[in-house]
């Protein structure tokens, strides 16, 4: 089998962008680039085929998303034989940066990877699953054969029936794993994925015992989910689970019955009130010593995955300490929300262990993206070039049927931006995954993310 690989090289090609309606879309090129880059690309990467060990699929979440045994649609031939792709992003509205952003990686893949044969549609969705089935439409009605997008979960789902209507496979950048379905692919990172690789890595390192202490929200129990699916499957036991109100109101409560904080000081003042009735010398030692203590006894878990971010996770992992739960004997773990600057400034966090891309393998993307327009894109725009690179890739390589779904699900998988990723015949997606460490100035991997499948399987 073979894994499609991001590789630098020098693209000399003329490109074509439609839709938006008829309106041209600007996109980088070494002739005309944004006015706030600084330099031209000079180096641009494309796909292409290298040996890898043959790949076992992971196992699926049981009972989601079971293949269909109906007949998976094939894209349509365009009769000037064109690659038609739309690209559904909310271009105006509350999200129209984050639709920017991605367009503007798109049209780095576009300059990147595609050919004179490969057309990019964009379309405005204006982050609303009216204006997605609108867009989607327009799509369909311009010969896309592949629909990128949309961003948002609800927009993606009402865009469902008319891409299976048309017999056109969809790719959306949401990260809801229900979206997912036979020939509805979805290439966000999931939470699923995060936690096998977290998880996989601690039992790796000798922890056996889980806990989640996550929000009262749909992330929050989707995670949940994951672990209770995720930790049996690896020989640990999940020990105990305790969800907070999103608004935080109820957290102290939450995290003094996580820590099992009363049971546990009540024997302390047990342990206590005993020594204190005897005279003997070692009894007097031992009061001294519990003396400087607030509990006694262990608590049951070696490990607490905490599936929250920002100024929310820090008041959680500052309430553990304050409980007697000590960050240096219980490990604390997290998913990618935790990939953000200035962790670090909470001492409890220090030396916790959360799943990102490799920060190494995606410098590059972000560097050329700062240099074309000025600004750091969300982590979210590496997917929108990965998609255009994936496309352009299939249309080249598959000339006849460039996006059924058996190209789209090459069970070899793919090497994109933020390293290996393969999308499942059920429309899930698989991902390698770096586990980094958090420092008082940031952030370091400790384990790298795997090149291949294989070194992901329990």
């Amino acid at each position: 089998m073979t894994v499609w690989r991001v590789l630098p090289f020098l693209v000399l090609a003329s490109f074509v962008v439609s839709g938006c309606e008829g309106t041209d879309v600007p996109r980088p090129t070494a002739q005309a680039k944004p006015a706030s880059a600084q330099t031209v690309i000079a180096a641009a990467p494309v796909f292409e085929q290298q040996s890898f060990p043959a790949l076992t699929r992971t196992q699926l979440i049981p009972g989601l998303n079971a293949v269909s045994e109906e007949a998976v649609p094939v894209p349509p031939r365009d009769p000037y034989g064109l690659v038609r792709v739309g690209l559904l992003l909310p271009l105006t509205g509350s999200a129209a940066d984050v639709g920017q952003a991605l367009l503007n990686a798109a049209q780095m893949a576009l300059f990147d990877v595609g050919d004179e044969r490969f057309v990019l549609q964009p379309y405005d969705t204006r982050g609303t699953p009216d204006g997605a089935v609108e867009a989607a439409a327009l799509a369909v009605a311009h010969g896309a054969q592949l629909l990128l997008g949309p961003v948002f979960s609800a927009s993606a789902k009402a865009v469902v029936p008319q891409a299976r209507a048309a017999g056109i496979n969809m790719v959306p950048f949401t990260t809801d794993s229900t979206v997912a379905a036979p020939g509805v692919f979805v290439i966000g990172f999931l939470a699923h994925e995060q936690v096998r690789r977290i998880i996989s890595f601690s039992r790796a390192q000798g922890i056996e015992r889980f806990a989640v202490l996550a929000p009262a929200t749909p992330y929050g129990e989707t995670v949940v989910d994951a672990v209770s699916q995720l930790v049996p499957q690896t020989g640990g036991v999940l020990t105990r689970v305790a969800y907070y109100d999103s608004s935080g109101e109820n957290l102290n409560d939450v995290v003094r019955s996580f820590a099992d904080y009363d049971r546990r000081h009540s024997a302390l003042l047990a342990q206590r009130a005993e020594l204190e009735s005897r005279s003997d010398a070692v009894s007097r030692v031992a009061l001294r010593r519990l003396e400087r203590l607030d509990t006694i006894g262990e608590v049951p878990y070696d490990a607490v995955l905490i599936p929250a971010q920002g100024g929310r996770l820090t008041e959680v992992a500052a309430l553990l300490p304050f409980y007697d739960i000590d960050p240096g004997r219980v490990q604390l773990l997290g998913t990618m929300v935790w990939h953000a600057p200035g962790l670090g400034k909470e001492p409890a966090l220090v030396g916790g262990w959360y799943p990102a891309p490799s920060p190494q393998g995606n410098a590059s993307f972000y560097s050329r993206y700062r240099e074309l327009y000025d600004a750091t894109p969300p982590a979210i725009a590496t997917h929108g070039y990965d998609a255009i690179a994936l496309a352009a890739v299939l249309g080249r390589t598959r000339p006849n049927e460039p996006f059924a779904s058996n190209g789209l699900a090459s069970p070899s998988g793919f090497s994109g931006v933020d390293g290996v990723f393969r999308l499942l015949p059920t429309g899930l997606s698989e991902r390698g995954l770096a586990v980094l460490e958090i420092t008082r100035d940031g952030s370091e991997p400790i384990d790298p993310a795997p090149a291949t499948f294989e070194a992901t399987q329990f």
